[in-house]
């Protein structure tokens, strides 16, 4: 990567550098838009959209780790798999899975939808607007710390796949359901 000619290194303490104001990120509308879920200025301030140049790092990431080799990730390259399904009637259930997880409230975490839509944003905030991050039928979208000890994958059909290197047991809310993977 270059930047005014000089090659430029980015790494994961440099990335909130790159933040853009939400009013030149492609996914805007979800946070701002009445019509879709408009964020309090208090919530939309702690949301980080990132560059191009970032955004393509984060993704790049992603697929060098291979952790999305095998959907919905790498075999072996997690101990544990949790899974739940989003339906119409369960959000209260999907945010209750998602805190479940063990991930600190004021964890920042990178979104990655593509190569070049991405953001950081506070765990807390993730979890009480999940449904405005991800859009069933359009995203699929990965989340991710620097670590890689865990991962989510929100797969376009309304499945969550939750991926962890720690000990975790995993969640019997959704055991009766159908999953793709």
């Amino acid at each position: 990567m270059t930047r005014g000619g000089e090659p430029m290194s980015i790494g994961f303490e440099d990335l909130s550098k790159h933040a853009i104001s939400m009013n030149d990120f492609g996914l805007k509308w979800r946070f701002i838009e009445e019509k879709y879920n408009k964020l309090p200025n208090q919530h939309l301030e702690q949301l980080k959209p990132l560059d191009d140049e970032v955004a393509r790092f984060l993704w790049d990431y992603i697929v060098m780790t291979n952790l999305h080799h095998e959907i919905p990730f790498q075999t072996e390259f997690f101990q544990k798999i949790d899974k739940a399904k989003i339906l119409d009637t369960n959000q209260k259930e999907i945010k209750k899975w998602l805190y479940q997880r063990g991930i600190a409230f004021d964890k920042p975490v990178f979104l990655s939808w593509n190569p070049t839509e991405a953001m950081i944003v506070p765990w807390k905030l993730f979890i009480k607007y999940f449904d405005s991050f991800y859009y069933s039928g359009a995203d699929d979208l990965t989340i991710i710390d620097q670590s890689l000890h865990w991962a989510l994958l929100f797969y376009h059909e309304d499945e969550i796949y939750f991926g962890t290197k720690q000990a975790f047991t995993p969640s019997e809310m959704f055991a009766d359901i159908d999953f793709i993977w």
